[in-house]
C-alpha cells in the first residue's frame, strides 16, 4: 500500500490536489465554528447550490476560467442572504431554502439544456460530488485555490477579534462601537470563497460536511474559541490528506472519502466527550 501511495506521489497533479485540498480544509474549518456558532450551518449548504448553478451557467457561456463568474455570483448571494436573514418577512432559513433549491435546479436545467458534452450524468454528478475533479486541477487553478485560502486565512486572523464579539454576543459588540454588519459582510465574503474553493474538493452536495464536522468534533473536547478553532483546523486538515490519501490508493470518490473520515473522527470524539463527562 505505501508503495503504491509513493507511487502516486511522484505525478504533480496528486501533490497539486494534497496542496489545495490541506489549504482549503484550513480555510474553512476556521469559519465553521464561527458559522456553527452563530446558527448558520446551512448559508454553506445554500451557498454551494448557488455555486452550482453559477458553474453550471459558466459551462454553458464555455467561459475559459469557471471561478471569474461563480466567485461573484456566490459572494453576491452570500451578501443578499445576509441581507434577507435580518428581515423579519424572509427568516434566513427560509431565504437559504429559496435560493439553494432555485439555483440548483436552474443549474441542473441549463446543463440539460445546453450540454457541454455527451455525458451530462457524469458532469452533474462530478460537480455535486467532487469525484475526482481536485486530481484534474491546472497549475493556474491550483495557484487561484492557494492565493484565496491565504487570503482568506489571513482574514480570519487579522479580524480574529471582531469575528470573535460578532459570533458571542453580537448586541453587545454594537453597543461597544464594533461594526456588526461590516464584520457580518466579512464573514460572509469569506464563507463565499470557501465554498467556491471547496467545491473542487467534495462537490456542492458535502461541502457542509467539511464545515460543520470538524467544528462539531472539536466542541465535544474543548470549550473555548480560540481552543475548538485550533483543534477544528488540526482536525480538518487530518481528515481530509487522510480522506484524499485515501481516496487515491482505494480508487474511492475523493469528496466522499473525506466526509466519511470526518465522520469517523466526529464518532471519536463524540464518545472522548460522552467518557470525560460521565
Amino acid at each position: 500500500m505505501f508503495g503504491k501511495l509513493f507511487l502516486y506521489l511522484q505525478y504533480p497533479f496528486v501533490r497539486y490536489a494534497l496542496i489545495v485540498g490541506t489549504l482549503i480544509a484550513l480555510s474553512s474549518s476556521l469559519l465553521g465554528v464561527t458559522l456553527v456558532l452563530k446558527r448558520f450551518s446551512f448559508i454553506g449548504d445554500g451557498l454551494s447550490h448557488v455555486a452550482f448553478g453559477a458553474m453550471a451557467a459558466a459551462s454553458v457561456f464555455r467561459l475559459s476560467d469557471n471561478m471569474a463568474l461563480v466567485l461573484p455570483v456566490t459572494i453576491l448571494c452570500a451578501v443578499l442572504l445576509l441581507r434577507t436573514g435580518q428581515n423579519t418577512r424572509i427568516q434566513g432559513d427560509a431565504s437559504i431554502a429559496i435560493l439553494s433549491v432555485g439555483a440548483l435546479a436552474l443549474g441542473y436545467l441549463l446543463m440539460h439544456l445546453y450540454p457541454v458534452s455527451s455525458n451530462v450524468s457524469g458532469d452533474v454528478c462530478s460537480t455535486l460530488f467532487g469525484s475526482t475533479s481536485i486530481l484534474t486541477l491546472t497549475g493556474g487553478e491550483v495557484w487561484a485555490c492557494v492565493v484565496l485560502s491565504v487570503l482568506s486565512v489571513a482574514a480570519f486572523f487579522l479580524f480574529y477579534h471582531k469575528i470573535f464579539a460578532v459570533t458571542f454576543d453580537e448586541s453587545f459588540a454594537r453597543a461597544t462601537g464594533t461594526d456588526a454588519q461590516l464584520y457580518n459582510l466579512v464573514i460572509a465574503v469569506m464563507i463565499a470563497v470557501m465554498i467556491v474553493l471547496a467545491m473542487n474538493l467534495v462537490g456542492s452536495l458535502l461541502i457542509s460536511a467539511l464545515v460543520i464536522f470538524p467544528a462539531l468534533s472539536a466542541m465535544r473536547i474543548f470549550k473555548s474559541f480560540r481552543a475548538v478553532t485550533i483543534c477544528s483546523a488540526c482536525l480538518s486538515v487530518f481528515c481530509t490528506l487522510a480522506g484524499m490519501l485515501t481516496a487515491v490508493v482505494a480508487s474511492t470518490p475523493v469528496g466522499a472519502t473525506i466526509v466519511a473520515v470526518d465522520m469517523v473522527a466526529f464518532g471519536c470524539f463524540y464518545a472522548l466527550g460522552a467518557f470525560r463527562d460521565a
